[in-house]
Parts: structure tokens; sequence; C-alpha cells
């Protein structure tokens, strides 16, 4: 009943246009599991996020040198990506040698930058300020040299289960023209294009903690990036720094994270200025384009 449900309310959603919509979830007397867009009355929202979740906090850091003459401020990116970088001071008492703009960078892979020294104005009183570091993955000068991707994927035929601009969860900067393919659990995933492995996460069992799942993310040499979402779990066979070549074995598709059945969700990104957004692409072999979603599975 709980697939019955799901299929009827999406099928309501295909047909209206794309938009995000607020979905709800309720469970009647009989157990019918049943999904509305409609207000109603004991119905919970039912939250479907697909974003791309990368703890980088730990990979590219603000790191402070103190000497006797005042404070070095250092970058450092121990990813296998470049990284673009802003540093902004602000709140600044007995400061001198700040900039008066932000400092922008990009900082190559696994390496560090010194971006600016401090001294105090006056020697005799304390210097204090607010560091402000932003970052984001990839070189924003990088142009994509292609729009056609191998497929993802062995086996098959497979449905696309929810295309560019799916108003389910394909509707954020990061996800928009992201491709969800309903596949079984356990099918082999391979290299849509060669490239380094950046990111990976192995360890997440069923829903976890992470709306992506298990996840693989590779630096192609213009500077987009593929991204492979919902793995399944220990599945993983790539490690980050490795290089991988077009079409070479990487992972199994799962069902984890934010996922409502098993499929794959493969999005290829760029940084287009201190953000990373998905950017159009298309596989180089027709795939079913079938107006439905992924449902099942745990």
């Amino acid at each position: 009943m709980y697939r019955l449900g799901l299929l009827t309310f999406l099928a309501f959603v295909l047909s209206t246009p794309a938009l995000a919509v607020t979905i709800y979830k309720y469970t009647d007397e009989n157990g019918v599991v049943t999904y509305t867009d409609k207000v109603t009355k004991g119905a919970q929202i039912f939250v479907f996020n697909d974003r791309m979740v990368e703890r980088l906090d730990k990979d590219v850091r603000l790191e402070t040198k103190r000497h006797k003459a005042g404070e070095t401020l250092i970058v450092r990116n121990d990813l296998f990506a470049p990284v673009e970088i802003q540093l902004s001071l602000n709140d600044l008492v007995n400061v001198s040698g700040a900039p008066d703009k932000p400092i922008s960078w990009v900082l190559q892979p696994r390496t560090a930058i010194r971006l600016v020294t401090l001294a105090p104005t006056d020697p005799a009183q304390k210097m204090t300020y607010k560091p402000k570091l932003r970052y984001a993955l990839g070189d924003p000068r990088m142009k994509p040299t292609t729009s056609l991707y191998d497929l993802a994927w062995k086996g098959g035929p497979f449905r696309l289960t929810q295309g560019a601009n799916g108003r389910y969860s394909h509707f954020t900067p990061k996800g928009r023209y992201a491709l969800d393919i309903a596949m079984p659990v356990g099918t082999p995933i391979v290299a849509a294009r060669s490239g380094v492995v950046v990111k990976t996460e192995n360890n997440q069992t069923g829903r976890g903690t992470n709306p992506s799942g298990n996840f693989i993310r590779v630096l192609h040499d213009d500077g987009t990036m593929g991204v492979y979402l919902h793995l399944q779990k220990g599945s993983v066979s790539v490690s980050e720094g490795q290089y991988v070549e077009r079409g070479s074995y990487i992972a199994k598709s799962g069902n984890t994270g934010n996922s409502t059945g098993p499929h794959l969700h493969f999005v290829v990104q760029r940084n287009i200025g201190l953000a990373v957004e998905s950017i159009p692409f298309d596989f180089n072999q027709p795939i079913d384009s079938l107006p439905n979603f992924a449902v099942g599975g745990d």
C-alpha cells in the first residue's frame, strides 16, 4: 500500500508544472500511507533532500602562526583538488597590515599559502580581529570541454526516474541537472569520465546522517566534477587521490542516504565562483526516459 500511495501521488506531481513543492505524508486508520501536496489533518511534512553534503572543514582550514612581530594567517588545502578561497578580516582593533578588501586565491591540491601577516599598530596594546574564510571546491577559471558522458553503470537498460529540474528534489543549484537512474542494489558503477578521486564516503548504512549516502566525487581534467551518490555500503573500491580511467569499476549502486529506492544519482558540477553548482550534461547513449520516480526499498 505504501508504494501504491507514493506512485499515485507522484503521478499527480508529474502532471503539474516543474516547481518545488511541499509534500505531506499521513497514514489512515487502515494503515494506508498517502502522499499529497494538500495540508491534511495528522499529516507530517515529508522531507526529501538530495543535496550533496561534504564536510571539508578538516581539509580546508585557516591556521594562525604567532611570532614576535605579530601573526601570519595561512590557509591549507589537504584535498586532491584545487579550492577557491576568500579571506576577509573584520572588527579590526589595533591591527596593521590588513588588506582593505577580501583576499581571493585558487589554492592548488595539497598545498598551503601564507595570505597575510598582521601586526599591532601599538605594540603595547592587544590586537584583535575576526577572520572569515570562504571556500569552494574547484577552479572557477576552468571551463567544461564536453557535455557528453559515458554511461556510469554496467547492465540494464535502466529507467531514468528523475531528470533535470525535477520538482521532487532536483531544483537546487547543486543538483538541478542531476539524473536519477533506477537500478538494482549491487549494479556495477563505473567512471563516466577519467579523473582524480577527490572525496568518498563508504560506511553509511540506510538513511544514515548524510542525504547523499555513500558517494564518490571525481575531478576531471577540465575542472568539472562527476559525483555518484547513494552507493552501497562497503562497495567503494577507489580511494582519495587515485586516478580512475573512464569505464573503470568504482563501486556498486545502493539505496543509502535520502533515497526513495535503489538508484544512482549522478551529477556533473563545477565551481562558478565560490559556489559549486550542477551543469547540463548528456550521456552519449540513449536511456529510457519514462517520467517517473524510483520507488521501493528501505
